[in-house]
């Protein structure tokens, strides 16, 4: 599948906030984000694509780690991947209580994790937003805030987040978003 640029948030540091369509199992960054379930095994969707086309080893060291709980991530050697590692994020499930405050924990989770492995480059997807029926547009908005937040305010090695978004619905929401960050931001300058 051909990765599109969909749009781009350039902050004031010089740091880069990305909308591409595509499959995240392609992408050529430092990490990829898998959405994970606690107990790390990737049966379907994201994380199902991820193994099937990075390899057993991404889930024999996933059976290693065991259990990660919700708001938390862990980091993986990426296999057969382009990247150079697959961190797992376990975002929430609608219905458990307090799910913005864990899905913002889990993507600030990843972006310190990125961080501490010196990461340049990472691939995102719309964590929580599938199976886990997270609302597509309250995701893009928790994950695209809270990563403006992290490059503007965290001392970081990410020069940019990229968000992957494979299906139309969600690209949508997303793109809305961005377009809502860079509005605000045009006001203030």
């Amino acid at each position: 599948m051909k990765t599109t640029l969909i749009d781009e948030y350039n902050l004031t540091n010089n740091k880069v906030i990305s909308l591409v369509k595509g499959d995240i199992t392609e992408r050529r960054v430092d990490a990829i984000v898998n959405a994970a379930n606690s107990f790390l095994k990737h049966g379907g969707g994201v994380a199902g694509a991820i193994v099937r086309k990075g390899g057993k080893e991404i889930q024999i060291e996933s059976d290693k780690i065991g259990y990660v709980s919700v708001g938390s991530s862990v980091i993986t050697t990426s296999g057969n991947l382009p990247c150079s590692a697959v961190i797992h994020a376990v975002g929430p499930k609608m219905g458990e209580g307090n799910e913005d405050s864990k899905l913002s924990k889990a993507i600030t989770s990843v972006l310190k994790l990125a961080s501490q492995k010196e990461f340049k480059t990472i691939s995102i997807p719309a964590i929580s937003s599938g199976i886990y029926g997270f609302p597509k547009e309250k995701c893009a908005d928790i994950l695209l805030n809270e990563s403006v937040n992290f490059l503007l305010q965290s001392k970081t090695s990410l020069e940019n987040i990229e968000f992957c978004i494979i299906d139309d619905e969600t690209l949508m929401h997303f793109k809305n978003i961005i377009q809502k960050i860079k509005n605000k931001e045009s006001i203030f300058s």
